[in-house]
């Protein structure tokens, strides 16, 4: 990285409302053209204030510079040495090839061992003097670092070459070292050089946190932190401006969501309300059980919030199988009660015409009738979607469900007052805003999800949306035994798992058998990529069409009428499959995740969820949920090949061990990175947390959240306070900000 070049003229970007905001100078200003575009090429900062949120990963500990002689297997260690050789040979067991670095400290030598990266001969040279952290293990009789951090001194750093016992040597070694996210071209010392840079030319700066609050929490201010957090002397420094950051994201993050849930209050909708003997009554009359407490609960706010003069935007989380879809059921009634329509938008067709089946269900004859629920898919014929849209257009249709073909242009409603989104994780925020404009003024809207969120993700991720939260089962549901099906260890259980399902069928009752992919060429739209594990051995998924095959040639299923489900069949193919198989002409359903929500086949018993550990948490929590919807007791088989204490097999294993849907949510979160709470899939660009982690840190973002009410309550538009101004539009770019406006 060159750091000598001639520095861009561009100046610091001025906001007439705001003065000049330094940290929205261009990195290119500061730096130099040539750093700059290293910098953006390799992380996309552009700006002062998004390379500073370059936060390092960890920090690693000088300490006293242990010496290379005396080092102990399995200990942690960061050393100071020079490279004295370097070599890479090519692996003979398997394909690749091995570098290895011998350093000394002039009293012992120690290797350093990469697998597959020569390119790290290009910095890793004879001579060349660093700072090297990792774990020490033995191979062969000698001391070695596999995959070390390393920082590499500037061969002008008097640091590099001072005597160990110099007091300036003996400070400097204290100090902890940032270790930053870095690329094979853009090294962590590099880095570290250019934020000492940028920091020598930051000026004071004004903290978004009001004074009141960083006294009561003792928080650091804002310049002070940023220093701490990349040149800290000692331990307790990067600590204290961590806690101090990690604060200020909470606390902007927060004002943005109560800002926008301001904003949508000041918005006019129009009224909706049941009235005695209509059609909500009639309804309600007419169901052959009792709801349960919290569908009662929910359906409470729900009415009150429709009864408001502003739009409802709630999102309405269960359990699989809480009764969610009735509630929303519900709701749509008392809309059409006065003339407005409802459109509900489903991820997928099989889902979508499966909430036609339930609704038509639900109404019985007499109100389907009067109510006229129509379907809208990018598959049907011309006919039937002319039908359909006639029917949205004019009115006549008060119930309209669909998929994303409810998005297009042609697409129109008579009075839309009511958009239902079920399992929003599947739709993008244009795709979301798309259906609302539909209404010729604002409609309401519920948002279903049978992905259990914990209280500070959905504060978080929906800090805008009202939560409601269905815990409770309906009665009469058997439930489900799951287990791990551990076949790198239990090779021989895989016979067992076939028998099983032979018994199961042989009762009169149904399975269903999820691989990941369709065959060898096609993954499932719908299940997307495998959970991105270091650990998780590459190899060939199962496919829907190749195990259907396999079954059928099995002699312990001889007979069984055994179909496949998958995303590339057409709707009508989807359809009768479907239908056969909730009318108990199909045994065995062989399909990937387009089963995972909204099937229902209260005789389907058993479940096996092949290469289980390529699916995450909460979509296998999901998929068990299409069994033990009836009154038999269900059971799912998780099988899978991932050894034992992997990151996959521990998804696997949790899973198992326990159908707490809200537990496992936050055992996902632990599990995986986190960064995508607000990340691609619902913005559309980086990840909005840096250094917060909503399950880690649910006090601090509690506490962010009345912070943030507080301020606003009597400074909606923040005219008081600037420098929250201008962090807020700083941290919301406009991803983000359609992304909180339109969720």
């Amino acid at each position: 990285m060159v750091t000598s070049d001639t520095p861009d003229t561009a100046a610091p970007t001025v906001r007439p409302d705001l003065g000049p905001a330094p940290l929205d100078a261009k990195l290119s200003g500061v730096l130099g053209g040539r750093t700059a575009t290293a910098i953006e090429k390799a992380f996309g900062h552009r700006t002062v204030g998004e390379f500073l949120e370059h936060a390092p990963r960890r920090y690693a500990e000088r300490g006293a510079l242990t010496a290379l002689d005396s080092l102990a297997i399995g200990e942690s260690v960061t050393i100071v040495a020079e490279v004295i050789d370097v070599r890479e040979r090519t692996m003979r067991a398997r394909r690749g090839s091995i570098l290895e670095a011998k350093i000394g400290d002039g009293k012992g030598l120690l290797t350093l061992t990469f697998f597959n990266q020569g390119w790290r001969t290009k910095d890793l040279v004879p001579g060349a003097r660093g700072i090297f952290a990792g774990k020490v293990s033995d191979y062969r009789g000698a001391r070695q670092l596999a995959h070390p951090d390393y920082e590499l001194f500037d061969r002008d750093d008097p640091r590099a070459t001072a005597d160990p016992e110099d007091e300036e040597a003996i400070r400097w070694s204290r100090q902890p070292i940032p270790i930053y996210p870095a690329t094979a071209s853009l090294t962590s010392w590099q880095i570290a050089k250019a934020i000492a840079v940028v920091l020598d030319t930051l000026p004071d700066l004004p903290d978004p946190i009001p004074a009141p609050a960083r006294t009561r929490l003792g928080l650091v201010p804002f310049r002070r932190a940023l220093e701490l957090l990349h040149r800290p002397e000692k331990v307790a420094d990067f600590k204290r401006a961590q806690d101090a950051l990690r604060y200020r994201e909470a606390f902007v993050l927060q004002t943005a969501l109560v800002q926008r849930r301001i904003a949508a209050r000041s918005t006019a909708a129009t009224s909706r309300t049941a009235s005695a003997g209509g059609i909500l009554e009639r309804f309600d009359a007419s169901l052959p059980f009792t709801l349960t407490d919290d569908q009662q609960a929910v359906g409470a706010e729900i009415a009150h919030d429709l009864a408001g003069d502003w739009p409802m935007h709630r999102l309405v989380q269960g359990e699989v199988g809480s009764g969610k879809t009735l509630v929303a059921i519900r709701a749509m009634l008392t809309v059409a009660e006065s003339g407005g329509q409802s459109a509900l938008i489903a991820p997928t067709e099989v889902l979508a015409a499966q909430h036609l089946r339930s609704i038509v269900k639900f109404l019985g004859p007499d109100l389907a009738a009067e109510l006229r629920p129509v379907i809208l898919t990018g598959s049907q014929s011309t006919d039937e979607r002319r039908r359909a849209l006639l029917a949205a257009a004019s009115g006549s249709s008060r119930l309209v469900v669909g998929t994303h073909a409810l998005l297009g242009d042609r697409v129109d409603f008579a009075e839309l007052g009511l958009v239902v989104v079920d399992e929003q994780h599947r739709f993008g925020v244009e795709q979301r805003e798309a259906l609302r404009t539909k209404g010729a003024t604002p409609p309401h809207v519920l948002v279903l999800t049978a992905t259990p969120i914990p209280r500070t993700v959905a504060m978080t991720v929906f800090g805008d949306l009202d939560v409601s939260t269905i815990t409770g089962l309906p009665s009469g549901r058997a439930g489900v035994e799951t287990f791990a099906v551990g076949l790198a260890e239990h090779p021989g259980w895989e016979g067992r798992i076939w028998t099983r399902m032979a018994e199961e069928l042989a009762d009169g009752r149904q399975a269903f058998v999820v691989c990941p992919a369709i065959d060898d060429a096609h993954t499932e739209d719908d299940a997307g990529p495998a959970p991105d594990d270091d650990d998780t051995p590459r190899r060939a998924p199962a496919t829907v069409l190749a195990t259907a095959k396999r079954m059928r040639a099995m002699p312990v299923l001889q007979g069984r009428r055994i179909e496949v489900l998958h995303g590339r069949m057409t709707a009508d193919e989807k359809d009768r499959v479907m239908t056969s198989f909730a009318a108990g002409a199909v045994d065995v359903l062989v399909a990937t995740t387009v089963i995972e929500v909204g099937v229902d086949v209260p005789n389907a018993s058993m479940m096996a969820v092949l290469d289980a550990d390529r699916f995450g948490v909460s979509q296998l929590h999901q998929l068990r949920g299409r069994i033990g919807r009836g009154q038999y007791a269900g059971v799912c088989l998780l099988v899978t090949t991932a050894e034992a204490e992997t990151t996959a097999r521990e998804r696997v294993d949790a899973v198992a061990a326990s159908d707490d849907g809200f537990e496992l949510a936050r055992v996902d979160l632990e599990l995986r990175r986190e960064g995508d709470v607000l990340g691609e899939r619902q913005s559309g660009g980086r990840s909005s947390l840096n250094l917060l982690r909503v399950v880690e840190h649910a006090d601090l973002i509690v506490d962010a959240r009345g912070e943030a009410e507080r301020v606003l309550e009597p400074d909606p538009e923040l005219q008081d306070h600037p420098a929250l101004r201008e962090a807020l539009a700083r941290r919301l770019d406009e991803s983000d900000a359609a992304f909180l406006g339109k969720n």
